[in-house]
């Protein structure tokens, strides 16, 4: 038997364009060959759809697009995720599930039995377990039909769990495993489930297929890297990362091990810059934008926002303005300038020296006697933010977010001014991987001007100003938000790795005073374990470390 992995982009609620796509890897599958094509996991809906889920008609078009496709199961079975209705009144109103079809018929339905409910995920609100679990015989094999997490618990060793699938199936005496999934990436992520996926096949002895959908929804990032495994724990294939394809194996030759391919490599910041262009693309291409602006200050954020901009959406969709005040170095607008011309991007030049003169006018008789404060220094960000709105609604172009994750974690950043944009591309990055990110960028040629990279950074809102003068030493603060952020440390766990004590505790309460900030800025790019947004809950009332 051949079997075909297709790893393709879904989009949520769009399901003509989701069959149409279905349609095309189906056909290809059946080009190379295959008996059989496997599809991700809620294919046909797009993931996650989240409270689409609650309306009869979203379900009724899933239902239908199933309908359609039984026509395509001639010749070649279709694998895939979609949903289905449960029948019994008690429990959720749904199930998460795998479809077999074949002959033009539904063979067989496998639902979800681990229902992740953590960080990005929250499937238990919307479905209900499975409770009975079957092998399906196809072409006189017999078949482990599985759904992304329900191999994330092998033999009960994953404590969020209390059953695991694969040792029901195993009674079954199956001769191959079949994996739907919507796998999140995260840089390091793929290697995670090259662990667990190996771990399965050391328990079983199995040969695994998974597939793994790919594309952006709004931050959610998926990367493919759809993988197949020898019976003897060998990886036989993974496809590429960010890519739609769709590739057919012979199921002999992989549980002999003949014809061996191996692993994708994988460099932490070639991840990231293609996980960044992907979720650019598909951000404009699925709601239908072409052309972006961004304000290009001379420093090291906007510069890499820019750069991926440009690659992602091609120079001719994207504008920048440069928006110098008193307080602007002449380096910074030459290399914001240079930046420009060096990736053929439009710019323009509109100083806010006159419009913040006014505004303090406008402001004297109240605030008569004040000293120059943070105040002033947010009118200037304010301002860059309302010129870049209204350039944004009188020309059409969306505008990108510049802030990185150290600036947001700190609050580092102006509500209503440079924190302004449809979407935060670098809002995931630490400012010390915003600066990896970009030497990365210019590995084949200067790109990015070199003194935007050696300068220390500077919001440049009053006169010599340094972050440094605000903040703690990048290097230090990063590794400080990155053990509380990701890692869930509490401050005494943070002290005794050797960070001082008064300085671990102005960051965490720093982090914590401004998460009110958080909740009213732009969806963030996903490309860690733990991005602000969907995946990190806190409240913003809590008392916790304030």
């Amino acid at each position: 038997m051949k079997i075909a992995i297709a790893q393709i982009s879904a989009h949520v609620g769009n399901f003509a364009g989701n069959l149409d796509r279905i349609r095309a890897a189906v056909a290809q599958a059946k080009d190379q060959g295959a008996d059989l094509v496997l599809l991700p996991e809620l294919v046909t809906v797009g993931y996650p759809p989240r409270d689409f889920l609650e309306f009869k008609d979203f379900i009724h078009q899933a239902d239908k697009l199933l309908e359609e496709l039984k026509q395509d199961a001639h010749g070649i079975a279709i694998v895939l995720g979609s949903v289905t209705t449960n029948p019994v009144p008690e429990g959720k109103d749904l199930y998460n599930s795998a479809y077999f079809l074949a002959d033009g018929e539904v063979l067989a339905r496998q639902h979800k039995t681990l229902l992740p409910t953590y960080d990005v995920f929250d499937e238990y609100r919307y479905f209900e377990p499975a409770a009975e679990w079957n092998i399906v015989e196809y072409q006189g094999h017999r078949i482990a039909l599985t759904i992304c997490e329900d191999l994330w618990n092998v033999g009960n060793e994953n404590p969020l769990y209390k059953i695991c699938p694969m040792d029901e199936l195993m009674v079954q005496q199956p001769e191959l495993i079949l994996n739907v999934s919507a796998s999140p990436f995260s840089f390091d992520h793929a290697a995670d489930r090259v662990h667990v996926l190996r771990t399965n096949v050391e328990r079983y002895g199995l040969p695994v297929f998974y597939t793994n959908i790919v594309g952006a929804q709004t931050e959610i990032l998926f990367d493919g890297g759809s993988l197949v495994f020898c019976p003897d724990g060998r990886v036989y294939d993974e496809l590429p990362y960010f890519t739609e394809t769709v590739r057919t194996y012979d199921l002999a030759a992989v549980k002999a091990g003949h014809g061996i391919i191996g692993e994708q490599p994988r460099d932490k910041m070639t991840l990231i810059h293609d996980a960044l262009l992907m979720g650019l693309r598909d951000y404009f291409g699925k709601l239908g934008f072409q052309r972006t602006i961004l304000g290009l200050s001379g420093g090291i954020d906007s510069a890499v926002v820019a750069v991926l901009a440009a690659r992602a959406l091609g120079p001719d969709n994207v504008r920048c303005l440069l928006m110098p005040s008193q307080f602007s170095s002449d380096h910074s607008v030459n290399d914001a300038r240079q930046l420009a011309e060096n990736l053929g991007i439009q710019y323009d030049i509109v100083p806010i020296e006159e419009v913040y003169q006014s505004y303090k006018t406008t402001l004297r008789p109240h605030f008569w006697g004040r000293e120059f404060n943070i105040t002033e220094e947010n009118l200037q960000a304010r301002i860059r933010g309302m010129l870049l709105m209204a350039f944004s609604n009188k020309f059409g172009p969306i505008l990108l977010n510049t802030s990185n994750k150290s600036e947001m974690a700190v609050g580092y950043g102006t509500l209503y001014g440079d924190m302004c944009g449809g979407l935060s591309v670098i809002g995931d990055l630490y400012k010390t991987e915003v600066f990896e990110l970009a030497r990365f960028m210019n590995k084949d040629g200067e790109v990015i001007p070199e003194n935007t990279i050696s300068k220390p950074p500077s919001a440049e809102l009053r006169p010599d100003q340094k972050d440094s003068d605000s903040l703690p030493d990048y290097g230090i603060l990063d590794e400080v938000l990155f053990q509380y952020i990701e890692m869930r440390q509490g401050p005494k766990e943070i002290v005794a790795q050797g960070f001082d004590e008064k300085l671990v505790s102005r960051i965490l309460r720093l982090v914590n005073i401004n998460e009110f900030k958080r909740h009213q800025t732009a969806p963030v790019l996903r490309v860690s374990n733990k991005a602000f947004g969907m995946g990190r809950r806190v409240p913003i009332v809590a008392k916790y470390l304030n």
